[in-house]
């Protein structure tokens, strides 16, 4: 049945329709643990991104840029594609997704806070937040950037690795936190000064972001259709494989449920 279902998933792809190739497309990494490494050059997204473009066979050129600098540009037409994104009412006006995982977030605080639930990190006005500029996450953790925001108790980077840093000197006392920051907590030696936080929030999905500016319904509905035959073959699941166990990758992959 398994091969059978392949085989109809097959024809299906093989009769989509293409994506117009008569123009060069761009497309943005972002420097995030597993997701993409900029120093090896290698990660989910990237490889990723290698199947996208070798699937429809367009020419591509592939930067590394903020996640900040990659949402204005998304916005304005001047890139086409990036990967990993969430959308939210605002995005929709000006981006389309095409989601090939899901993923929860948690709160990673220093143990010296003696924090363990999210209200009681919360409600100290002693405690800063760390969060990457431009990054939005699940309900409850974007309710508590929201609302720290307000009261001047946040603090913005670029990327993953200064707000470790600023943890491990306690400038911030907690991060909002995905799968892919794990390995990153053994190599900062962040892991024995910190524990996680469960949010209790649904996974959220993630997919490839496209510029409704630079792409029309109909071309978005062709990169949909790849990214869907990616899922639908096995290899985004054989690509999250390579990262995370077997358990881990069925949860992200597997699991994904868009409404």
């Amino acid at each position: 049945m398994a091969s059978a279902l392949l085989m109809v998933c097959g024809i299906a792809n093989a009769f989509a329709a293409s994506p117009d190739c008569s123009r060069s497309f761009t497309l943005a990494l972002h420097d995030h643990g597993l997701l993409y490494s900029a120093a090896t050059d290698a990660g989910i997204d990237k490889d990723f991104a290698d199947e996208l473009i070798r699937r429809s066979g367009c020419k591509f050129s592939v930067s590394l840029m903020s996640r900040d600098r990659i949402w204005q540009l998304i916005e304005s037409g001047a890139l086409d594609f990036s990967l990993s994104g969430i959308a939210n009412e605002k995005r929709h006006h000006f981006a389309a997704f095409a989601w090939y995982f899901s993923n929860k977030y948690y709160l990673l605080v220093r143990k010296d806070t003696d924090a363990r639930q999210l209200a009681e990190f919360e409600r100290s006005n002693r405690f800063r937040l760390g969060v990457i500029r431009s990054f939005r996450y699940s309900e409850s953790a974007n309710r508590l950037v929201d609302r720290l925001q307000s009261e001047n108790r946040v603090s913005q980077s670029t990327g993953l690795a200064p707000l470790y840093e600023a943890l491990a000197l306690n400038q911030i006392q907690g991060m909002i936190m995905e799968p892919f920051d794990y390995p990153a907590l053994e190599q900062k030696n962040i892991r024995g000064m910190t524990r996680v936080i469960e949010l209790n929030d649904p996974a959220v999905p993630h997919g490839l972001i496209m510029s409704k500016a630079a792409l029309s319904e109909e071309e978005q509905k062709k990169w949909r259709e790849l990214v869907n035959g990616m899922r639908a073959d096995g290899t985004v699941r054989h690509i999250f494989g390579k990262y995370f166990s077997s358990a881990q990758a069925n949860a992200m992959v597997g699991m994904l449920v868009v409404k």
